[in-house]
């Protein structure tokens, strides 16, 4: 995994996922994240790859980036507009955070083994301003 930082879309994945946004047609932005939500929450218990983990965490910054509180994505994000994206993905990143941080979960176990503590402060934080908090 190419990760230079702790930010969402500070590693390769989360950048190819930005291109992936980029390319969806408009009024289909909001359906590239879902997809990537769902994949995350549709592991169950099941071990969860850490490229799923990346993608939904990036992709939570989206949607965090339009809530009260949420921080602007600027570097490696996507580069087209999103548009309102609808309040309902907000549960659906909530989900994500919740299995990307939940084991078995190699993204996890990744940042685990390098002292990943600021990362995990960073995945909850995208979370609470989800959330409200």
């Amino acid at each position: 995994m190419g990760t230079w930082d702790i930010g969402p879309f500070d590693n390769d994945t989360a950048a190819d996922f930005s291109y992936r946004v980029d390319e969806a047609g408009d009024g289909k932005k909001a359906d590239v994240l879902l997809a990537a939500f769902r994949e995350v929450t549709g592991a169950g218990e099941e071990y969860l790859d850490a490229d799923f983990g990346a993608e939904a965490i990036a992709a939570a910054a989206l949607v965090a980036a339009q809530c009260p509180g949420g921080e602007a994505v600027t570097s490696y994000g996507p580069k087209k507009p999103l548009g309102d994206l609808p309040v309902e993905l907000r549960a659906e990143a909530v989900a994500a955070l919740d299995r990307v941080l939940a084991e078995p979960s190699e993204l996890l176990e990744l940042w685990e083994e390098s002292d990943g503590e600021e990362w995990k402060a960073g995945v909850l934080k995208l979370r609470g301003v989800l959330t409200g908090a």
